[in-house]
C-alpha cells in the first residue's frame, strides 16, 4: 500500500525467487504447505498500523471486562465441552479487512475473531524465507508493540508450554491430513512438542496420556487445534475418544475449547469500535433492513468462510431455522489496493494476541496476510489466481 515499495518489489520479482521462498519453507517438511502462498507482502505504514493497533486494543478491552463471561456464556451452549476453562484465553486472533473510508482513505474493519491458536509457529519461517528471497526494506517488520524473532519466540514458547516445564502436547484430529500441518511440523520442531492424535488419547484415574514406541506419557498441558464442532463429524470411535476429554482430568488448555467461541462471531455484536461494522444476531432483528444487499448473513458456528452469505436475499432468512446461530452484519468492502503485475488485489490482515501476565492484558505480537482478487479473501477461494494467498504485512517501526 505504500507506492513506492510496491512499485520497487514488483519490479524487482523473480517467479524463480517465490518458487525458492516455497522451497525454502518446505525444505523440512517436503509437501507440507497445502494452500497457496502469495507472491508478495503488504507493506504498511506507521499511520495504518496504529489503526489496526487502535482497534485491536478496543476489541481486547471488552474481552477483558467484567461482564465479557456472562454475556458470552451462550456462545458454546450447543455443544458439550471440557472442564478447566481459564478464565481468559492465552492468544486471540483477529482478522481485520484493508478498506477506504468515505475520504479514500485506508482504514481497517473488523471481519472475524477467534480466541484460537494460528499459524504462530509458520510465519515465524515465512517471515524469514521473504527475506532470504526477496529485498524486505530496512524499518519494516512483521512484528508489533517492539517484538522481533527472540521476543516472539520465547513468548510464543510460553503461552503454549507455559512456565513450569509441564509435558505439553499439541492435540488435533488428524494432525497430518489437516491443511495447516505445516505450522504442526514447525510448531513441533521450534519448541518440541509432540503432536498427538485425538485417536491416541486415553486415560488413566484422572490423568490423561498418550503411547509412543510402547511408552505411555502423561499429557499435563494441551495445545488444542481441534475444532470442537469438527468431532460431531468424525467416526463414533473417534467421538468417544473426544468424550474422554469430558470428563474432570488433571490437564490444562491453551486455549479451551470454549473460547473458541466465546470470542468469535458470537462476540462481535457486542462490539462498538468504528472498526468493527454493524452487526446483530438474526434473532434480534424485529424489521429486516430493505437494503440487504448491503449486508452479508453469517452463521456462528463456522470457520474458514464456510456457510457466509454474500448476496443475501428475503428467502435466504426465511429459511433459516435457528436465528440466533446467525448474524446479519454490515458488508465490508474491501479496497483493491495492492497493486500487483496481474491485477489489484485485496487483503485482510490477523493480528496475533498473546496474553502478557505482565501487563494483565493481551498485545499484538506478529501478524498473516491473506490476499484475494474473489469475493471471498480465505485461500480456499482463489485457486486458480496468482498474486493472492496466504502472505504477512511488513508494517513500519
Amino acid at each position: 500500500m505504500i507506492a513506492a515499495l510496491r512499485d520497487k518489489y514488483n519490479a524487482s520479482f523473480k517467479e524463480t525467487k517465490y518458487q525458492q521462498m516455497k522451497a525454502d519453507l518446505e525444505k523440512d517438511f517436503p509437501n507440507a504447505i497445502e494452500f497457496r502462498l502469495a507472491e508478495t507482502p503488504i507493506f504498511i505504514d506507521a499511520a495504518t498500523k496504529q489503526k489496526l493497533l487502535k482497534a485491536g486494543d478496543e476489541i481486547c478491552s471488552f474481552i477483558t471486562s467484567a461482564d465479557f463471561a456472562a454475556q458470552t456464556e451462550q456462545s458454546f451452549q450447543h455443544v458439550l465441552t471440557p472442564p478447566n476453562e481459564a478464565a481468559l484465553p492465552e492468544c486471540i486472533v483477529m482478522d481485520f479487512a484493508i478498506c477506504n473510508d468515505e475520504t479514500n482513505t485506508i482504514v481497517p474493519k473488523l471481519i472475524e475473531l477467534q480466541g484460537f491458536p494460528s499459524l504462530f509457529g509458520f510465519e515465524y519461517l515465512h517471515d524469514k524465507a521473504f527475506r532470504q528471497n526477496f529485498e524486505i526494506p530496512l524499518g519494516y517488520s512483521p512484528y508489533l508493540n517492539g517484538y522481533n524473532e527472540k521476543l516472539y519466540l520465547s513468548h510464543l514458547r510460553n503461552i503454549i508450554k507455559g512456565d513450569q516445564n509441564k509435558h505439553t502436547v499439541l492435540l488435533e484430529l488428524y494432525p497430518h491430513e489437516q491443511k495447516t500441518k505445516i505450522d504442526f511440523y514447525i510448531t513441533q520442531q521450534l519448541l518440541d512438542i509432540p503432536i498427538v492424535c485425538l485417536s491416541e488419547i486415553f486415560v488413566v484415574a484422572s490423568e490423561l496420556f498418550y503411547k509412543r514406541e510402547g511408552i505411555d506419557y502423561k499429557i499435563e498441558r494441551i495445545y488444542n487445534r481441534i475444532i470442537w464442532d469438527e468431532l460431531i463429524k468424525q467416526s463414533e470411535a473417534l467421538q468417544a475418544k473426544g468424550k474422554l476429554l469430558l470428563e474432570k482430568l488433571n490437564v490444562e488448555w491453551v486455549t479451551h475449547p470454549n473460547h473458541f467461541y466465546r470470542i468469535s462471531k458470537f462476540t462481535i455484536p457486542y462490539f462498538t469500535s468504528n472498526a468493527v461494522p454493524h452487526t446483530q444476531f438474526l434473532s434480534d432483528i424485529k424489521v429486516m433492513p430493505d437494503d440487504l444487499e448491503n449486508y452479508v448473513l453469517k452463521p456462528l458456528f463456522s470457520f474458514a468462510g464456510q456457510g457466509v452469505i454474500i448476496d443475501i436475499t428475503p428467502a435466504d432468512i426465511a429459511a433459516i431455522k435457528n436465528l440466533e446461530h446467525w448474524i446479519l452484519q454490515e458488508k465490508v468492502i474491501y479496497a483493491p489496493v495492492i497493486e500487483t503485475p496481474t491485477g489489484p488485489t485485496k487483503a485482510e490482515i490477523r493480528l496475533f494476541y498473546f496474553w502478557d501476565d505482565q501487563k494483565q492484558a493481551f498485545v499484538a505480537t506478529m501478524n498473516l496476510a491473506r490476499l484475494s482478487k474473489g469475493k471471498m479473501i480465505g485461500v480456499n477461494y482463489n485457486k486458480t489466481a496468482t498474486w493472492v494467498g496466504g502472505s504477512l504485512a511488513y508494517v513500519e517501526i
